[in-house]
């Protein structure tokens, strides 16, 4: 079984920041500090470029995995796809893409992954809600980083809403980060970055 989904977040900046902090690999070690992922191989600090590949080693479920993925495709601004080209997954396939919306740009980080064995049950269980939020805490790291670079404050990106999530083809409801209520998810979430 092959899970896909989205995850999408609005952050008022340019594209080209957002880009950019993407495909930094220290940005990346920065958002993932929790399972103390390190790059080992290939392009190990600075930005990674079209053809190049990084080896990552984190802890995910008690387990050290090593990854290498690759970024077969690169479109600056618009878009970039990184692939495993070795590692746990059977697919893992991750399009970013930043498209501008007025003021704001909107970021869809696209995830299509096979887990190794008992698709049917890990993927919609445990796969895609850890990755989901791996997503998010990567982007969370992105907003602040393009908070910073763009002249907005920090407390501007700490006050962030959940990003909206969805499933492809399913609508989803997503909890406030205040936690007040649960209604249908918003179009993303909106960070104030450029001196607001």
């Amino acid at each position: 079984m092959t899970t896909t989904f989205a995850e999408v977040t609005r952050v008022r900046c340019a594209p080209e920041v957002l880009f950019d902090l993407s495909l930094s690999i220290d940005a990346h070690l920065d958002s993932m500090r929790r399972s103390r992922e390190r790059a080992v191989a290939g392009v190990t600090s600075g930005t990674i470029g079209l053809g190049e590949s990084v080896t990552w080693r984190a802890r995910h479920f008690g387990v050290m995995w090593t990854m290498t993925s690759q970024i077969t495709a690169l479109e600056r601004p618009r878009r970039f796809v990184d692939e495993q080209v070795r590692g746990p997954f059977r697919v893992f396939r991750h399009e970013h893409r930043f498209d501008r919306d007025g003021d704001v740009t909107v970021m869809t980080d696209t995830v299509t992954l096979r887990s190794p064995l008992l698709g049917v049950i890990v993927e919609p269980l445990l796969l895609r809600p850890y990755m989901q939020r791996l997503i998010r805490t990567r982007n969370a790291v992105l907003v602040r980083k393009a908070a910073a670079a763009s002249g907005g404050r920090a407390a501007d990106a700490a006050a962030v809403a959940a990003p909206r999530a969805r499933r492809l083809g399913r609508r989803r409801r997503v909890r406030c980060s205040r936690g007040r209520s649960a209604h249908p998810a918003p179009q993303g979430h909106l960070v104030a970055a450029a001196g607001d």
